[in-house]
């Protein structure tokens, strides 16, 4: 029995270090943190850097993989022991299809999220950034928006240029759909011209942002953590289960 004993502590000792290795792989590679003495278990994801799609960036450059992001979303949302979502972002933004896949997936949950624009949301950023139900920016983060552009050989034929146009009405309708922001307003931003060197759009500053309507919030972590407690007690409350 003293050997069975030994046994069952050498492996409940194997358990807990394979279950601190992937924690620390998680963080490493994925940008995953879950909380610890919180009064909800809350998952934090970091999208940084820029963000790769179906070709891979050279290594020295910091990217956020979607292959990685999607399956991490599945499983927090099929996850019954997490009660929430807080996005963090510092991203110039990146493959279109990649952010908005992200995003989809965001929008999609069914669990309280919040993300936080830290530094910038950039470009396709800015999808991911309202992609949450409630949405926060610091005021010194800025968000870069222009017209989709692409790399590579493009062929110079009406064909293309509208599916340029149909790709924008892709990301334009999908911030439309997840902030105040009105098609007719987010057009100008990006066609206004004499803001960006040798590009057409707009810079938007913390405070801009939410008077725009991109962003529904100025603020930081403290705002940020208590809204997302805020909207996890709303849904235990609505859903009828006590909260933890």
């Amino acid at each position: 029995m003293e050997g069975s004993d030994k046994l069952k502590n050498i492996l409940s000792e194997e358990n807990a270090e394979t279950s601190n290795d992937q924690a620390t792989e998680n963080q490493k590679d994925n940008g995953l943190i879950e909380s610890k003495n919180s009064a909800h278990k809350i998952q934090y994801l970091t999208i940084v850097g820029q963000i790769e799609g179906h070709t891979m960036l050279p290594p020295q450059t910091k990217s956020t993989k979607y292959e990685h992001v999607i399956p991490q979303l599945v499983s927090i949302e099929d996850d019954n022991t997490i009660a929430g979502l807080l996005i963090l972002l510092n991203t110039v933004g990146g493959d279109v299809e990649a952010g908005l896949a992200i995003a989809e997936m965001i929008s999609g949950m069914s669990k309280p999220t919040v993300s936080l624009v830290l530094g910038g949301g950039h470009s396709i950023g800015v999808p991911l950034a309202v992609a949450a139900k409630q949405s926060f920016i610091v005021p010194s983060a800025t968000m870069t928006i222009h017209p989709i552009r692409m790399s590579g050989v493009v062929i110079g034929t009406s064909q293309t240029y509208d599916y340029f146009n149909r790709v924008q009405e892709r990301v334009i309708d999908f911030i439309v759909r997840n902030s105040k922001i009105s098609s007719e307003q987010f057009n100008v931003l990006i066609r206004q011209t004499g803001v960006l060197a040798n590009d057409v759009g707009t810079i938007l500053f913390g405070e801009e942002a939410v008077n725009h309507g991109i962003i529904d919030h100025v603020g930081s972590i403290n705002q940020v953590l208590k809204t997302l407690h805020e909207l996890i007690e709303k849904t235990h409350n609505d859903n009828g289960k006590p909260s933890k």
